[in-house]
């Protein structure tokens, strides 16, 4: 019986099939034809014995349904024809060849457990990446009292992270496009696994933020690994709906981070000391906790081959070869249909000259020398691949595309740190409408052993007055006296003297330092065995409203992930992008009507809803405009970029909070409104092959 397959060969433009492409034909090409051996036509395989004709009848023949392999036929003669006319009508570039080669081979391997598989562990990566985001804004309250944080320091805490994501981003991505998609992701993830675990022990400022800076510059990398990588298994028509679907795991990287912070950060009993110069708090075990999924891609990737798109614009044929081999089989085998055979003997690929000039410095010198040169020669490379993003084909796209991630990210990160800020701010507000006022109190011989809690004195007085185990919290004491007074085991929290006359009094182990009493005279007073260092309040209750705010806003991304997931190829990505910016606008605008806690948690869900959709078209648009040998780098520049918008929204946004909402409703406003005009003008990628 005739092979069912002989006649779905890969056809180009001239008639030339698969069979066909390399140089010298049979001679220099790469046949692996070995692998099956040729069949004579009555012959029946191990796999089609015992089937007649009729059970190879196409099901849907009868009912005018056209056979895949006729679809599959028909589009690659429209997608020849198209190029023929767009074309000056001269031969396809050996680049140009290869790009239509091997969406045909991606469409003949098909859409199935191979890139489930993948989807899942490059999920998880990209979760590692999500989750890296909310690590130190959750930390901070506590990390600010277990290190003695000055509110500068906190500032910096907050501010490295993304830092190291804009250096990774850079660096790793520009290296992804020369070493390896998978090579890197696993070099990134590793460094992101090592300095998260050794920042949960550092018990310094200093270590502490050297580990989180290491840890975000490992991690900075995955975003423009992830999409380049995963872009290259996905054939045309799944492109943008599967990487849009890729996209979800960010958000899910959210929640993770908000459930985990809820359920572990306020259990401050699950830490443990090693005498007063280690302490292991609940708050470093979120830390460690965050960690795994960047653990879980780390051991997936080891099971995950490279892109063979990126092998064979390597001239790495073989390899891309088997890897493709591989992805059909296992694809068509969990189908059921393990007959089915992977057709393609030859692959004509480039060969570039930077490979070239790589060999040749690394078969010259010592050890030591070949390492120096190869990676001298690599950052030049790097470079020159950056620059070449400028390049007059390129320049446009480029700038287009930074205005647009720019204005994203500004407002995006910006407004992510102004929602829970404000929140507080309106706390702040509440609780302090209802504080007590005392005026010119007069207290003689009294015991305190009840906890003073939002409360200002003034002008009062306190004679021979005994404060013993309480808590002050929100307490201020101004122009009083205090006379033979004693306080013992007294833990504060924003508690102040101003103005105060304190003679002949006793503070016995407290937390009241000197730096507590402001233009206070001290008279006979001593301070005896001082509480050290910054005690967490065992009893204080962590706010949960925060991270609820984290998870609720992480949580809001779905409906938009899906929604923009499903229309992405119907719609188009330039069309998502442009109106979801502009919709994200105007739910900026409209935060001049909120005026309570649960207003802002509302506008806050909904524009993470809607401006999801805008970053998903704008992760996929970034794909499918460059050209393999540039799209990891591409990525990581448009990428670090997005992380200085991060870091500059983030800055703006915060200073303005508790002074006025004006200035940051309209910066993000007119942001998105720009990068959503912009975004109307770029090209369409929807049905373009990767380059």
């Amino acid at each position: 019986m005739a092979d069912p397959y002989q006649n779905n060969a890969y056809h180009q433009g001239g008639g030339d099939s698969y069979g066909t492409y390399g140089e010298g034909g049979g001679q220099d090409g790469y046949g692996y034809q070995g692998d099956y051996p040729p069949q004579e036509e009555d012959a029946a395989s191990d796999a089609t014995e015992g089937h007649d004709d009729e059970d190879q009848m196409y099901e849907g023949e009868y009912q005018g349904i056209p056979h895949p392999d006729e679809v599959k036929a028909a589009q690659r003669a429209a997608r020849a024809k198209a190029r023929a006319a767009a074309g000056s009508g001269g031969e396809p570039t050996e680049l140009e060849e290869l790009a239509e080669q091997y969406e045909d081979i991606m469409e003949d391997c098909g859409h199935g457990r191979f890139q489930w598989t993948l989807f899942i562990v490059l999920g998880l990566a990209l979760m590692g990446d999500g989750v890296e985001c909310f690590v130190v804004g959750f930390v901070l309250p506590s990390a600010e009292k277990d290190m003695c944080l000055s509110n500068s320091e906190k500032g910096m805490l907050g501010l490295i992270v993304f830092l190291g994501m804009m250096v990774g981003a850079f660096l790793w991505g520009g290296m992804a496009d020369k070493v390896g998609r998978r090579h890197c992701l696993i070099i990134a993830l590793t460094i992101n696994c090592v300095f998260a675990f050794l920042s949960s022990f550092s018990q310094s400022y200093g270590f502490f933020l050297f580990f989180r800076l290491f840890s975000g510059i490992g991690i900075g990398g995955t975003v423009p690994i992830v999409y380049s990588y995963f872009s290259e298994f996905l054939q045309m028509d799944k492109r943008g709906e599967h990487l849009s679907w890729l996209c979800m795991f960010w958000m899910v990287g959210g929640i993770y981070a908000s459930f985990t912070a809820w359920g572990i950060i306020p259990r401050y009993g699950w830490g443990f000391s090693m005498g007063t110069e280690f302490q292991f708090h609940s708050w470093r075990v979120f830390v460690l906790v965050c960690a795994l999924p960047a653990i879980a891609a780390l051991v997936g990737l080891m099971f995950m081959p490279e892109s063979p798109r990126f092998l064979l614009e390597n001239a790495k044929h073989d390899e891309a070869w088997m890897i493709l081999k591989q992805v059909h089989d296992t694809n068509w085998r969990a189908k059921g249909q393990p007959e089915k055979v992977f057709q393609v003997t030859h692959i004509k690929a480039p060969k570039t000259q930077e490979d070239e000039f790589i060999e040749i410095q690394s078969a010259t010198g010592t050890a030591v020398q070949r390492w120096a040169l190869r990676t001298g020669t690599l950052c030049k490379l790097v470079l020159k691949n950056v620059a070449s993003l400028f390049s007059p084909s390129l320049r446009l796209s480029t700038l287009f595309m930074a205005i647009i991630w720019f204005t994203m990210a500004f407002s995006y990160y910006g407004l992510s740190v102004w929602f829970p800020d404000m929140i507080k701010h309106l706390q702040r507000e509440e609780y302090e409408s209802k504080v007590k006022v005392f005026h010119r109190e007069k207290v003689e011989k009294f015991h305190f052993n009840f906890s003073l809690e939002n409360q200002i004195h003034r002008e009062g007085e306190y004679i021979n007055d005994k404060f013993i185990k309480i808590e002050m919290k929100s307490v201020k004491f101004e122009d009083s006296l205090f006379e033979d007074c004693y306080f013992e085991d007294i833990r504060s929290t924003d508690t102040i003297f101003e103005n105060c006359t304190i003679r002949s009094t006793i503070f016995y182990n407290t937390d009241l330092w000197e730096e507590k009493f402001i233009d206070c005279k001290l008279e006979n007073t001593t301070f005896e065995q001082n509480k050290k260092g910054c005690h967490l309040d065992m009893d204080e209750d962590n706010d949960v409203l925060i991270y609820l705010v984290s998870f609720l806003g992480s949580l809001a991304v779905l409906p938009g992930n899906i929604i923009s997931a499903l229309f992405m190829e119907k719609i188009g990505r330039v069309k998502i992008i442009g109106f979801s910016m502009l919709a994200s606008a105007g739910c900026t605008f409209f935060l001049f009507l909120s005026f309570s806690q649960a207003a802002i948690i509302a506008w806050q869900c909904l524009f993470c809803g809607v401006s999801v959709a805008a970053w998903n078209g704008i992760e996929v648009v970034t794909v499918e405009l460059y050209p393999t040998s540039k799209r990891a780098t591409a990525f990581g520049v448009l990428n670090a970029l997005c992380k200085l918008a991060a870091i500059l929204g983030s800055s703006i946004f915060a200073s303005f909070v508790g002074i006025t909402k004006v200035v940051p409703i309209l910066l993000s406003f007119t942001a998105l409104i720009c990068g959503g005009l912009v975004a109307l003008k770029l090209p369409d990628t929807r049905g373009k092959i990767l380059q």
